[in-house]
């Protein structure tokens, strides 16, 4: 059964609304039981079916998140657990991995623990264990006709005596519409140079991924596996059709693939989930010249179960190989780094096709 949109272009719903929380609208709040008590959060309702809880103590990445009655979020064991800001040795990191539909990896580094003459690093660094200074809410103006409402904050990563970076994060959305945009600015505040990587850990779970699920990409692609480990991701596979959970996935068993997305004449690349039996549709899309790689993970794990599709700068291999081929980013003091992307759920069958025909 489709959910029937309302259209909030007409305004003759005005006369019949009292609150805009009948509407849409951002709610702030604070975790009050659990492993996440004390955290804070807010609540972003589009008034067009997608809903999503926004983590403020975790660099205000995403956890749970719904499509009119589809849940769309893997979300771990752990759920949402406060910051932890020192969870940045070795794989630490896993221990407050909570899933949720996006958690930010970076910003110094991206991939599995390592250390060398420049320091040592831990599995995707700190930027998620570290709390937003929110600075602006903005709510939707009902009565001037005004659909926006976003959120924006800064996260602070670094110390004194070394490199210094500041992500201001704006998440926007429209009222009435099941979309939402996501726009990163990263500066180096800091008076030395700073490397700088970026991944998107986009995380979606049952029921939009469920065998059968479909998955949209194209560009050139690596397995991250070689020879007897890499089951999945081969010439000839049907890997992107979601299989059913996997006793070799159970535990630490994960595979990936490394893809050089391609793009439009704008220069936009476009990834999607369609889910035929839901009669769903997902798609994320990015700017290539910002975001050029695109991690597909898969854990299909029993009951973890869960497929990532994670844009970035680069594929998430840490600092020491980038280094070695000298394709680091490396930010100048004052320098700065724009990332902008969108999410965009559909239920109709014009619009699935859209998003079929477009990836």
């Amino acid at each position: 059964m489709k959910i029937h949109q309302v259209d909030y272009s007409n305004k003759d719903w005005l006369d019949k609304v009292s609150h805009t929380a009948q509407v849409g609208g951002i709610e702030t709040s604070v975790l009050d039981n659990g492993l996440g008590r004390g955290s804070r959060i807010a609540w972003i309702n589009t008034g067009g079916g997608l809903r999503f809880k926004v983590v403020l103590d975790r660099a205000m990445d995403i956890a749970d998140a719904s499509f009119n009655q589809y849940n769309l979020s893997w979300i771990s064991r752990l759920g949402v657990t406060p910051a932890q800001p020192l969870s940045d040795r070795g794989v630490d990191w896993l221990r407050t991995f909570g899933g949720g539909m996006l958690v930010t990896c970076g910003l110094t580094h991206v991939g599995g623990p390592e250390e060398d003459e420049y320091g040592r690093r831990g599995l995707h660094d700190q930027i998620s264990n570290i709390p937003a200074e929110i600075i602006q809410i903005k709510q939707p103006d009902l009565i001037n006709g005004d659909r926006e409402m976003f959120i924006t904050g800064i996260i602070k990563q670094g110390h004194p005596l070394g490199t210094n970076i500041e992500l201001k994060r704006t998440i926007r959305c429209t009222l009435g519409e099941p979309t939402l945009h996501i726009i990163d600015e990263i500066v180096n505040v800091g008076n030395i140079d700073a490397p700088h990587m970026i991944l998107y850990h986009f995380n979606f779970g049952w029921p939009i991924i469920d065998e059968g699920t479909e998955l949209l990409w194209n560009g050139e692609w690596t397995a991250r596996e070689q020879g007897e480990a890499n089951k999945i991701f081969k010439e000839g596979e049907a890997f992107k059709i979601c299989q059913a959970p996997r006793e070799d996935h159970n535990g630490n068993g994960e595979e990936a693939a490394f893809i050089d997305m391609a793009a439009d004449e704008q220069q936009i690349s476009r990834c999607a989930i369609h889910n035929k039996k839901l009669g769903l549709a997902l798609e994320l899309s990015f700017d290539k010249r910002q975001l050029p790689w695109l991690t597909n993970w898969q854990h299909w794990g029993k009951g973890e179960y869960v497929t990532g599709l994670e844009p970035g700068t680069n594929p998430p291999i840490g600092q020491q190989k980038l280094r070695a081929s000298k394709e680091l980013i490396i930010l100048k003091p004052r320098e700065k780094k724009t990332y902008e992307l969108t999410i965009h759920l559909t239920d109709t069958a014009t619009g699935i096709q859209e998003i079929i025909n477009k990836n």
